[in-house]
């Protein structure tokens, strides 16, 4: 029956304990969910095509000097 309405077009909450845990949806309305997503390195690449570095007046090595080469810290378990 869930299934079924999901293949209708419904959108059919499953909850536990009353509390929504997921929703079933048909795999037509998947394909259109999915369908008109910008991948994220052409999303990355096309962000740095229009605010490049250089045009701030920054050099690369500027953005190398702030992260952290330590390992991190120990922790115990």
């Amino acid at each position: 029956m869930i299934v079924d309405q999901a293949e209708a077009g419904l959108e059919v909450e499953l909850t536990r304990h009353g509390k929504p845990v997921a929703i079933v949806i048909s795999h037509r309305r998947l394909e259109q969910l999915r369908g008109n997503r910008v991948q994220f390195g052409d999303a990355y690449n096309a962000y740095i095509e229009r605010h490049s570095v250089r045009a701030l007046g920054l050099e690369r090595e500027f953005f190398e000097s702030l992260r952290s080469k330590e390992t991190g810290r120990k922790v115990s378990l």
